[in-house]
């Protein structure tokens, strides 16, 4: 019989111990081969809990890789359908062959930024919301795992409800959808979805598997997830650490986004688009340091070896020992740690001297602060400081363009460019008591020393501050735009060109005022009707073509300065296009006597006339209307006395048509009549408008359109040949037809609608028989009579009423 040794009965004890785990590793495998459904990847529950990086033990690795193939949303999670509007902006996104997918990371850390600036406001008048520990640190911390590709993002911000999730996550403003996808189309451009209210979703640019862990003050923490297939599910999160408050994003990133696991791409994505983020940007980075560490002794026996092979007296063998003491036991090597790396460091800009900022800081300050990531500059821009009694620092930019909803909410926004900050603390940027709405295109901020902290937006809107901050913030934006039309040399007066040529930039400010104009004319338009205080300073800025300006655009005061002596008034005239205006009957003296003429041809130029009466005690004049004084005519009373008749016999032929007069006009060259309005009514243009208006009232259209005046030419062949007939024989009928079908022409080519143009066309035809020499009793040829039997069997085909009879039954 074999006797057991000591090593024997160990080892069999090794083994009978270790059997048991091994089974249950068996096991562990065979659930994780199941089909039931797995929990997805976890990065480590708390990021930046541990000091060196994500680590994990070997099986949960292996576990979690496997759920990470799987992609298996949470089986107890309550699942939802995304908005139509969602889907297919995902659809797009997702499919995208743009190259331009760093956007992402600039979205999801605006996003933090908003939530941070929102739990900083609450805590203005409760404290208690921030919390305690490092739930008070107000900052953005990114982390990434390189083993299981996932890239986190965490803010510590106000966070996010399930109702929240629900409602942020997963259903979006289509109008905010659809605008998008418009330019998208237009444009290409994918850099654009910040402004559109969609940002969160270009995640699905790199990653396939997204979750967003959420905890808010007045909610459970929960977990929103999502694949990209049109679903996605929520659940309470029992399983990560808690997070105290905020909100964590995990991107578990695809195979082709693999470079944004790489530190410094980050740290590069970072300094281009948030370097100017008003919260603190952490990195979780790795750091190769110097490290101390005890010698092997091999290598210290390896180095006495040495040493005594090289001496061979003896004097110098005690040398070499007590040297050898003397070194330390010690060796240096390299060994990587991480810490959190702070990413943007660079101080507000607002709150810098305007001399030390360069135009590339402000130009990337201006992409940060409005979201604009596109390659232009904006137009122009102020940074002041204001003293007195309201202490305030401000910058104020003019974006390169308007955009895509500027005016089509204009009265009903509330939303402003402009955000507030008091004491460096963000408040708002729902304030519209800080600029009026006609300038409501600008962005920037605004930083007061004066403002309370501890008080409510609503309470803050009454303040007495706001009114000083907007007197001040009003002026200084004119003054900007001013300076962008002095700084052009296309609107510079030969004196001012060759200054601007002399400092070097007048080919990068060269047609930037006309730029503006195309893009944000409009909005000074709707200034000089609303901001009656500055309507002269907002006059200035008005540009227009005119008969002289050669397709460039003009400004009054070189209108001014181009004036014929003696004359006194401003001649503009309104409507739909300048190809159109330039062919009016009612330029044609004008032009023939030199003198200059403004085409208005934006329908809001014609509200824009009813404030601006008079620039510079110069009058504005309509030519379309009466009162246009072009200097005396001797001849002018002997006319009016020659075509006395006619014009009184016409007057009572045209007493239907609502004509108030007919006189001699001084403003015909080569047409025969034109019909003008009265001073205060409205133009032909303007009732064009009123009549193409939906909820338009019809009594107030009919008093507003005030009398019309037809006035004649008296050297036109026509009139002169409608004045013999009339004095010949009044009562002539064709005369009567005549002049009719004169005064309806001239209505159309004064710009009027006709009111009848079944009346004009008959007249128009009976006028063609005339000239051919028909008789006007001259009559339609019948066509033949067709046989009821040929007709019997084609209509009984005919299968389109009776369906519509039962069509409208049904209804």
């Amino acid at each position: 019989m074999r006797k057991w040794t000591i090593p024997s009965v160990l080892f069999l004890l090794c083994l009978l111990f270790l059997l048991p785990d091994q089974g249950r590793k068996i096991q562990a495998n065979a659930e994780v081969d199941s089909d039931a459904p797995v929990d997805p990847p976890k990065v480590e529950e708390k990021i930046g809990g541990v000091p060196n990086g994500l680590s994990t033990d070997s099986d949960v690795v292996k576990r979690e890789a496997e759920s990470m193939s799987r992609r298996t949303l949470r089986a107890n999670a309550e699942k939802f359908e995304f908005q139509a509007e969602v889907s297919r902006l995902m659809d797009i996104i997702i499919n995208s062959l743009y190259s331009n997918k760093d956007i992402f990371l600039r979205e999801l850390i605006s996003n933090a930024s908003d939530a941070l600036d929102k739990i900083r406001f609450l805590a203005l008048t409760d404290k208690e919301v921030l919390g305690e520990g490092d739930n008070t640190k107000l900052e953005i911390q990114i982390k990434l795992d390189k083993e299981k590709k996932i890239l986190s993002i965490r803010d510590r911000g106000i966070g996010m409800t399930k109702e929240d999730l629900i409602k942020n996550l997963g259903t979006i403003a289509k109008s905010g959808t659809s605008a998008f996808v418009e330019k998208m189309q237009t444009s290409g451009d994918l850099n654009l979805i910040g402004q559109f209210g969609v940002g969160f979703y270009s995640v699905y640019l790199v990653a396939d598997y997204v979750e967003v862990i959420s905890k808010h003050n007045d909610d459970k923490q929960y977990v929103w997830e999502s694949k990209a297939d049109g679903a996605f599910a929520i659940s309470e999160d029992k399983w990560n650490e808690p997070l105290g408050r905020g909100t964590e994003i995990r991107l578990h990133l695809r195979d082709e986004a693999q470079e944004y696991l790489d530190e410094f791409k980050l740290k590069e994505l970072v300094k281009k688009y948030s370097e100017f983020i008003n919260f603190p940007i952490y990195l979780w980075a790795s750091k190769e340091v110097d490290e101390e560490v005890p010698a092997d002794e091999d290598e210290s026996s390896d180095d006495e070896e040495t040493t005594e092979s090289k001496t061979s007296e003896e004097g110098e063998e005690e040398d070499a020992e007590k040297e050898e003491e003397k070194k330390p036991k010690t060796k240096t090597i390299k060994k990587t740690t991480y810490e959190w790396e702070l990413l943007n460091d660079m101080k507000a800009i607002w709150l810098r001297n305007p001399k030390e900022v360069s135009d590339e800081e402000y130009t990337k300050f201006y992409h940060s602060l409005a979201k604009d990531f596109g390659d232009e500059k904006p137009l122009s821009w102020s940074h002041f400081t204001a003293e007195g009694d309201v202490e305030f620092k401000a910058v104020l930019f003019v974006p390169p363009k308007a955009p895509h909803d500027l005016y089509e909410s204009y009265y009903n926004s509330n939303k402003s460019n402009l955000k507030l900050y008091v004491r460096r603390v963000f408040i708002s940027d729902e304030f519209d008591e800080l600029l009026p709405k006609y300038l409501n295109f600008l962005k920037g901020l605004v930083d007061s020393d004066t403002l309370p902290l501890n008080v409510s937006r609503e309470m803050l809107q009454q303040h007495s501050s706001l009114k000083t901050i907007k007197k001040k913030l009003i002026r200084k934006a004119l003054d900007m735009i001013r300076k962008l039309a002095d700084e052009d040399p296309d609107e510079s007066n030969d004196k001012d060109k060759k200054d601007i040529e002399e400092s070097g930039d007048s080919n990068e400010k060269r047609g930037q005022y006309a730029k503006f104009w195309n893009e944000f004319g409009k909005s000074i338009k709707l200034g000089i009707i609303e901001d009656a205080t500055n309507r002269n300073r907002l006059a200035k800025l008005l540009r227009f073509e005119t008969t002289k300006s050669d397709g460039k655009l003009t400004s009054l005061d070189q209108y001014i300065s181009r004036m014929k002596s003696g004359q006194k008034d401003i001649f503009y005239i309104t409507g739909t296009s300048k190809e159109q205006l330039e062919k009016s009957p009612f330029l044609e003296r004008l032009t023939k006597k030199n003198y200059e003429v403004i085409f208005f041809t934006d329908p809001v130029d014609e509200y824009l006339m009813q404030y601006l009466m008079d620039y510079e005690d110069k009058k504005f004049q309509n030519v379309s209307k009466e009162g246009l004084k072009l200097g005396k005519d001797p001849k002018d009373k002997e006319l009016k006395e020659s075509f006395k008749e006619l014009t009184k016999w016409w007057k009572g032929a045209l007493a239907s048509e609502n004509v108030d007069d007919v006189k001699i006009s001084n403003r015909l060259s080569d047409s025969p009549c034109v019909v003008v309005t009265s001073k205060y009514g409205w133009s032909s243009n303007m009732e064009r408008i009123m009549q193409s208006q939906t909820l338009s009232d019809a009594s107030k259209q009919a008093y507003m359109r005030g009398k019309r005046v037809l006035e004649i030419n008296p050297r036109h062949p026509i009139i002169k040949e409608l004045r013999e007939r009339v004095v010949n024989d009044p009562e002539d009928e064709s005369v009567k037809q005549t002049a009719q079908l004169v005064y309806q022409t001239a209505l159309m080519e004064s710009g009027f609608l006709l009111n009848d143009p079944k009346d004009f066309a008959s007249r128009i035809y009976s006028s063609v028989k005339s000239s051919l020499n028909i008789s006007p009793d001259a009559t339609v040829e019948e066509e033949d009579d067709v046989e009821e039997a040929e007709t019997e069997p084609s209509t009984k085909k005919q299968s389109r009423p009776p369906r519509l009879k039962t069509l409208m039954k049904r209804m």
